[in-house]
């Protein structure tokens, strides 16, 4: 993993809450492979945002603004990719 990518991992898995670790952390984790510059760059303007307003676009009670409409959004919006301890 290259120096971009350890960045925004640390970043993406040390937001404050378990929640938001295991929302933002984990859609990272499932996610990141696939990423070329561009989303790279997006999924770092993302982190810039609160956790609050992820966790709402992601859940879907917030309309997500304009520049973060697209696939990566979309991908973030399943959730499927959050693990949950049975």
């Amino acid at each position: 993993m290259d120096e971009v990518l350890r960045a925004l991992k640390y970043r993406a898995w040390h937001r404050g809450t378990r929640e938001a670790d295991m929302l933002i952390g984990g859609f990272f984790d499932a996610q990141h492979q696939r990423w070329e510059a561009h989303e790279r760059a997006l999924f770092a303007a993302l982190l810039m945002e609160t956790d609050v307003d992820i966790m709402a676009w992601a859940i879907g009670t917030q309309a997500p603004p304009e520049r973060y409409q697209g696939p990566m959004m979309a991908a973030l919006q399943q959730l499927d990719f959050i693990k949950v301890a049975k």
